[in-house]
């Protein structure tokens, strides 16, 4: 895996060991970033505050962070996913852009010193089918993390069946086994 494009463009991504997580594809980060790059109500990432929730190796992060996102909040519980990101901040020199937050995401507690304001871009990729997406949102809700232009990218199974409260769906793609949703707080 690479990132894509942006000042980083070309530098491989460590990626953890094993069956535990399931890296977004390069084609399909590919396909999320043109669209956040196109869509008329997606904000900037130039200069955004993203977090990448259920981050695996990082790759929605750092492919933003690639792209000019300022700050970059990962949340991961499996050890060999946090090692591999802790490696990809480490060899693109990332430290100052980044926190690694290593409890789990859907009893999300953040400390303001891991934050840089509310997130205008939320990438989460959980486990398909296990519903783990919607105690994120409400802690994201609860806990005013969602900047008042933010978006929700969610990851889930190209079959799963979804019913969203709360939220409008700006956009609704699918590439292979990964259906993509692009939401905003209504």
């Amino acid at each position: 895996m690479r990132i894509v494009s942006g000042r980083l463009r070309g530098r491989n991504i460590a990626t953890p060991s094993g069956r535990n997580t399931r890296p977004t594809s390069d084609q399909t980060r590919e396909s999320i970033f043109n669209i956040l790059a196109h869509a008329e109500w997606a904000p900037p990432m130039d200069g955004a505050i993203v977090t990448d929730i259920f981050a695996g190796s990082g790759a929605l992060g750092l492919e933003a962070i690639s792209r000019g996102a300022e700050f970059c909040l990962f949340v991961e519980t499996e050890p060999k996913a946090r090692g591999s990101i802790r490696e990809n901040i480490e060899k693109m020199g990332l430290f100052g852009n980044c926190r690694l937050h290593r409890h789990d995401a859907t009893k999300l507690k953040i400390a303001p010193g891991n934050l840089r304001g509310a997130f205008t871009h939320i990438f989460m990729d959980p486990p398909y089918n296990k519903g783990l997406w919607r105690p994120v949102l409400r802690k994201l809700d609860e806990h005013n993390l969602i900047a008042d232009n933010g978006i929700i990218i969610l990851e889930v199974s190209v079959d799963a069946e979804i019913e969203i409260r709360g939220y409008e769906v700006l956009a609704d793609k699918s590439w292979g086994a990964a259906r993509v949703l692009f939401l905003k707080k209504s």
